[in-house]
């Protein structure tokens, strides 16, 4: 018994480590998406100056997540990696070109349009495959032998093809969001109409991806439909409806915070809604979270490391985000 809990407070902290890089790292990957569309030199350089002091530390979160699973679901993550290896291998060399980009372009100005569309091309090819790996993951791996047994293109399919396009148009809205809260004029005013365009884009992408949720397996169906569940589950779209609400009205008041406040409860409230979908399965739909996890010795070890490690990175985030408050000056940034 003991065994078991230690592996859901396991899978509760991944979850919560994926969370993070997707709400934190989501409106820097969104900036870059929306790079191109941003005005003109002193426009973008603005735009990238805002998550300069803060996007390589958001990303410290998908180390914990993809290593937190290596190490403490051996099992899922054997099955896992084999049956997404060409999304995981496209965003992570997407990610080392747009991490370039950031440290290039102020340092080799002759060759600025290199590093803009390595940027752009960086931050839309890591969000394609980071929805990829999610459409694949929810419309379910074929397990035999507690290993992949599928295709090597089963992870291409509609729905993860939506799924992906859902979710570049959310790191945009994201990205749109963060930008009215972080600049002001032009730029920002920029961003203000960029943020009605993504964020209808988003709730329309976000409920074809719900609505077709329930019926790629009867669980999900039985899960989100079935009494009681119903009566638990309703809330998650009333809620999403008030953070649209509140989205419209922040927008509309000039209030600057509330659309990337509004942005980051759709996102958070989604996961929510994926988290009631999947439970209990590490690997939808055949292997749980307890089936999936290490020894109890490891469970032990690693997490007495992980509540030393997890609180050091908050601390340093939050202590990042205090110093880089409010909004920027384009005339100053990070060189």
């Amino acid at each position: 018994m003991i065994g078991q809990e230690l592996s859901f407070i396991w899978a509760g902290l991944i979850a919560f480590a994926v969370l993070a890089y997707v709400i934190l790292d989501g409106f820097d990957l969104g900036t870059g998406i929306l790079f191109p569309f941003l005005g003109g030199e002193r426009d973008r350089g603005h735009a990238m100056d805002t998550i300069a002091p803060v996007w390589d530390g958001n990303e410290t979160w998908l180390v914990l997540g993809g290593g937190g699973l290596f190490a403490v679901f051996p099992l899922a993550y054997a099955v896992i990696m084999p049956a997404l290896y060409p999304p995981v291998i496209a965003m992570l060399l997407a990610l080392i070109f747009r991490g370039v980009a950031f440290e290039f372009r102020h340092r080799n100005p002759r060759h600025k349009i290199l590093w803009d569309i390595s940027f752009f091309g960086g931050s839309l090819i890591a969000t394609l495959s980071q929805g990829l790996i999610l459409g694949a993951l929810v419309q379910g791996i074929e397990v035999e032998n507690r290993a992949y047994s599928g295709g090597d293109w089963d992870w291409l399919t509609t729905f993860s093809l939506l799924t992906a396009v859902a979710l570049v148009a959310g790191y945009a809205l994201l990205g749109a969001t963060w930008l009215v809260m972080k600049t002001t004029g032009y730029l920002r005013d920029r961003a203000r109409r960029l943020s009605w365009i993504t964020g209808a884009a988003t709730l329309v992408l976000v409920g074809a991806v719900s609505l077709a949720t329930p019926f790629l397996d009867p669980a999900y169906l039985d899960r989100w439909f079935a009494r009681p569940n119903v009566f638990f589950t309703i809330w998650v779209p009333l809620a999403i409806g008030l953070a649209a609400l509140l989205f419209v009205q922040g927008l509309r008041r000039d209030r600057d915070a509330w659309p990337f406040l509004s942005a980051l409860a759709v996102f958070v409230l989604s996961f929510i809604g994926l988290g009631i979908s999947l439970y209990p399965y590490m690997v939808p739909h055949s292997i749980t979270i307890a089936e999936a996890a290490a020894p109890d010795a490891s469970l032990w070890f690693l997490l007495a490391g992980a509540l030393v490690l997890i609180p050091m990175i908050l601390g340093y985030t939050a202590y990042a985000y205090w110093v880089f408050r409010g909004k920027t000056d384009p005339d100053e940034g990070y060189h």
